[in-house]
């Protein structure tokens, strides 16, 4: 690639040369996607994220806002606000995508540095293993009772599947996203209609007492929910044309992603507000039962287990790029061999497999405190990396120094750093979780809202450390200019891909 970001004539060689089409099984990994190997509409997001929210562990975390002490009406208003103001967040991070082709935390280096990015990254693979680890204990379950097998078994014959679909791609990843969003679509209508037969809606919506802490639980579960998608969504919108619109990207992803969630949330509300301890006691088997026995329960279990598979296989892919980026920064590698590309893969696999074993049976309250804490460190990154992008760079990167640790960027950008620090830290004394309480959370009721303060302090010390201490960017001849930036998207409508 030359200094001014287009591709030279080695460089079409290794990426398989001008007008060549991806094939089924990926090749690139944290390299930039060249324009003649872009495809898709921006509408692919929707379809993606709204498959990959249409789940049974979003059913449990909506489930939650009512475990813990929330009515049905206040939960569901928590649950809504959360999810918009975390999925515009989320969205604007894909918005990234097609602009640099790039994943989501190479970009990260931009910040923080070519090896410094490796600090948020190491968080970063944590929380995939843990999302991995703790849909595949819902997914091993469903899995099965499919095959008539023990969980353990279901466990490890899911996660198995999960690391081959990975492998393959992110052609077969979007292809899985429009599956799972027409299929478990189909499949939630059906369950809704069956709880509602169930439950005295109009006496579950009388028993309204609003309680701000409550409230703000039932908020930050569904922001956190949205806001840990943040390093994920421009490895899914990385191959999509230069030329299509953030806009559209932005509203796109944010509409499958919010209204998959909430509609998710939403099942999982009235369910535990309805079922009580038997949901508790086996979450998988009661949401089945709605539907039913025999051929339902079974294409039940199969839905279940196909909502599951959307999500682990982006938190298998997601991990094996995070980790491709943290170590190449001190390795200086760009590409990845077949052989590396499985031995990744196969890390998170098992990483994540044997944390699932080991915490099937505490996994509701483990879930609610891990969700919670995963706020605590990116948040912050968020911030950084949003302020970054569009106030700071205005949409525009210098790719090739993204891979020189001598370059722009350089190896170690300490101001960067040293307010993500500040961002965690400044979280703690609002964060409330079950093995640790900060000081200001009894004067507010009890309520958490470090996820706040983890957005509010590092955008605001990022932007005044920035705007002095970093350069600006200059793209040099030949480099693409800035597209307009997707700030007015707030008040715009997908119409153009």
């Amino acid at each position: 690639m030359t200094r001014a970001g287009r591709f030279d004539h080695k460089d079409a060689r290794t990426t398989g040369g001008p007008g060549r089409a991806e094939g089924v099984i990926e090749r690139h990994s944290i390299d930039v996607v060249p324009d003649s190997e872009r495809h898709g509409r921006a509408v692919s997001q929707f379809t993606l994220w709204l498959g990959a929210n249409l789940q049974i562990t979003a059913i449990v975390t909506g489930a939650l806002a009512v475990v813990f002490g929330g009515d049905v009406v206040w939960s569901l208003v928590g649950l809504v606000a959360g999810n918009l103001l975390g999925g515009a967040v989320m969205a604007l991070h894909s918005a990234q995508g097609p602009r640099l082709g790039l994943p989501q935390m190479i970009q990260s280096r931009a910040q923080f540095g070519v090896r410094g990015a490796a600090v948020p990254l190491f968080l970063v693979i944590l929380m995939y293993i843990g999302f991995f680890a703790s849909g595949s204990v819902l997914a091993g379950q469903a899995t099965a009772r499919l095959v008539h097998a023990d969980d353990t078994t279901g466990i490890v014959a899911f996660a198995a599947l999960t690391a081959v679909m990975a492998a393959i791609g992110y052609r077969v990843i979007h292809a899985l996203g429009r599956v799972a969003s027409a299929v478990c679509a189909v499949a939630f209508v059906f369950l809704g209609i069956r709880l509602l037969d169930r439950v005295d809606v109009g006496a579950l919506l009388a028993d309204a007492h609003f309680s701000l802490p409550m409230f703000l639980l039932a908020m930050s579960l569904s922001a956190s929910w949205q806001l840990a998608f943040g390093p994920y969504v421009a490895d899914y919108s990385r191959y999509l044309p230069r030329t299509t619109s953030a806009r559209a990207t932005f509203w796109w992803t944010l509409s499958g992603s919010a209204l998959g969630s909430q509609w998710s949330m939403t099942l999982g509300v009235l369910v535990a507000a309805s079922a009580g301890e038997r949901f508790l006691d086996d979450q998988v088997g009661y949401v089945v039962s709605l539907g039913g026995a025999g051929v339902v329960a079974s294409l039940l279990y199969f839905v279940i287990a196909l909502g599951k598979l959307t999500i682990n296989v982006l938190n298998t892919y997601g991990g094996f790029i995070s980790m491709v980026t943290g170590i190449s920064g001190f390795r200086g590698q760009r590409t990845l061999s077949p052989r590396g590309r499985a031995a990744y893969i196969a890390a998170i696999m098992v990483a994540g497999t044997v944390l699932a074993l080991a915490g099937k049976d505490s996994f509701l309250v483990s879930f609610k405190d891990f969700l919670l804490f995963l706020l605590t460190f990116f948040t912050p990154w968020s911030a950084i990396n949003l302020v970054d992008y569009y106030l700071i760079s205005r949409e525009r990167y210098d790719i090739p120094a993204l891979f020189d640790p001598h370059g722009r960027y350089g190896a170690w950008r300490w101001g960067a750093l040293i307010v993500y620090a500040v961002g965690v830290l400044a979280q703690l004394p609002f964060l409330a979780t079950s093995f640790y309480t900060g000081p200001l959370v009894a004067p507010l009721g009890g309520s958490d809202v470090s996820w706040i303060v983890g957005l509010a302090v590092p955008a605001t010390l990022y932007w005044l450390l920035a705007r002095s201490d970093r350069p600006a960017e200059d793209p040099g001849p030949g480099q693409e200019t800035a597209t307009p930036g997707v700030a007015a998207a707030a008040t715009s409508l997908p119409g153009d891909s």
